[in-house]
């Protein structure tokens, strides 16, 4: 990897490479609209890419994939791809991405270059950091918040927790549906 890139990537920098992790916990709604609870493993990639330069501000970042699988499945159950970007001059992480069940969103918060720890927000008809989803989803699962926390454990080990709160119709509060892994570095 590109040492230079890599210096410029502020707390995202810890992140490049590839990672597994497969303690992974997820709590979703059911088909019944009920609860389900899921261990799975997944890989995640981070490849470097930038400078990015949109007129003054300029970007570094990771390109990003990751798959999960229920244990004991081949089958993917879950898919993203997309960018973690780090804005230095306005000390923003931002996460870019898309899921194939027809759902887009742009999440940020603001982290010190060499943060261990930092937390990304999206909110529904936000015009920053926003979510966007199908109609069905709009419908049935409307995205209207959605919280990550990433924290770098050691060079080689980090844990990441998200809450992606849903509305339901039928349902008076909200739906949490989690996600937390602690992954480790494979490659790079």
């Amino acid at each position: 990897m590109d040492s230079d890139l890599i210096k410029q990537l502020g707390p995202l920098a810890a992140l490049a490479g590839v990672w597994e992790g497969d303690k992974g916990a997820d709590v979703a709604p059911s088909d019944d609209r009920d609860t389900e609870q899921n261990q799975f493993r997944e890989r995640m990639t981070f490849e470097p890419m930038g400078p990015v330069r949109n007129h003054e501000q300029v970007l570094y970042g990771l390109r990003y994939a990751t798959v999960a699988r229920r244990i004991g499945e081949a089958d993917p159950f879950h898919e993203e791809v997309g960018y973690w970007l780090w804005d230095p001059g306005e000390g923003q992480v931002l996460r870019c991405f898309i899921v194939p069940r027809g759902v887009a969103l742009i999440a940020g918060g603001t982290a010190a270059p060499a943060a261990t720890t930092f937390t990304l927000v999206a909110e529904a008809g936000s015009d920053t950091y926003g979510i966007c989803s199908n109609r069905f989803l709009d419908k049935e699962f409307k995205t209207v918040r959605y919280e990550l926390t990433v924290t770098v454990l050691d060079q080689n080990r980090f844990h990441y927790k998200e809450d992606t709160q849903l509305r339901m119709p039928g349902r008076p509060d909200l739906f949490h549906h989690t996600d937390e892994n602690t992954l480790t570095r494979v490659i790079g």
